[in-house]
């Protein structure tokens, strides 16, 4: 979905696409990342500070856990949090029956031109998450975490079998002609398929300007657990679905042996 400064608008937006996937049989529902506005970081304004909210009080939050009770569908949450000193840009767990199980806060924080994160968010200081939902036991990563196989990695080995990555991107300011988004889609397959999961990344889409002007390429997509795309979008509004058998998954990727043949010994490059 594109998303402007009419806030209300975003969020009802959002709350359509949520209402149309859950009756088109969705159980587990993602939006994109910092859904409730345009994508302000592409410039440095501390005004935009004045977006965040606690994540024990957001009435975001509140709002899409009353949706997934309604609608019984297990539903990621991005929001921009605040603490008493610190911002992050963060991903509430909401359950099929509303319940909030816990929060992610990004781990990997971009910085260049049009993505100029470090100057609102502080780098996340959870560490990975994984939960047992009502749709399988299900990871979050956000935007930028999604390049890192680290990042899919660790929830796999926590025991996640859907990788789950809301996200904002889209052109590149240093380089107009460069399109990231067949790197972008690649590297993600790569990630369900070298941990066996599902995967799947929502992306906004749309012109915006806020310091500087973004066109934000969509290319919201679904892969299964080789990496081959089950269902993908292009730059216009919409929904994505697809149907998996995560038993099924579950048994190929035990019988592949990718897990059984690791040999964390030999991994002390990586820390």
């Amino acid at each position: 979905m594109p998303c402007s400064w009419d806030i209300e608008a975003n969020l009802a937006r959002a709350e359509t696409l949520v209402r149309e996937a859950a009756a088109a049989g969705a159980t587990l529902i993602l939006l994109q990342e910092l859904f409730e506005t345009p994508y302000f970081c592409s410039e440095q304004n501390p005004d935009h500070l004045t977006l965040a909210r606690p994540f024990q009080t957001n009435p975001l939050i509140a709002r899409f856990a009353a949706l997934a009770a309604e609608l019984q569908v297990v539903l990621p949450l991005s929001f921009f949090e605040r603490t008493e000193r610190q911002f992050f840009n963060s991903m509430a767990m909401i359950d099929a029956t509303g319940e909030i199980l816990g929060l992610y806060r990004k781990t990997h924080i971009p910085d260049g031109r049009g993505y100029q994160e470090k100057f609102y968010f502080t780098p996340g200081d959870t560490g990975f998450r994984v939960w047992n939902t009502a749709a399988g036991c299900i990871g979050v990563g956000i935007c930028w975490d999604q390049w890192f196989p680290e990042t899919a990695r660790s929830m796999a080995l926590m025991g996640a079998d859907v990788l789950l990555y809301p996200t904002a991107i889209g052109s590149e300011p240093q380089d107009p002609s460069v399109d990231s988004k067949p790197h972008w889609q690649r590297t993600m397959q790569g990630h369900a398929a070298a941990n066996m999961c599902i995967l799947a990344a929502s992306n906004r889409i749309g012109t915006e300007n806020v310091g500087a002007e973004m066109s934000f390429y969509g290319g919201s997509f679904i892969a299964d657990e080789t990496g081959a795309k089950l269902a993908e979008m292009g730059a216009a509004p919409g929904i994505a679905i697809a149907t998996v058998d995560l038993d099924a998954i579950r048994r190929r990727r035990a019988a592949w042996g990718l897990f059984r043949d690791r040999r964390p010994e030999h991994y002390r490059p990586l820390t």
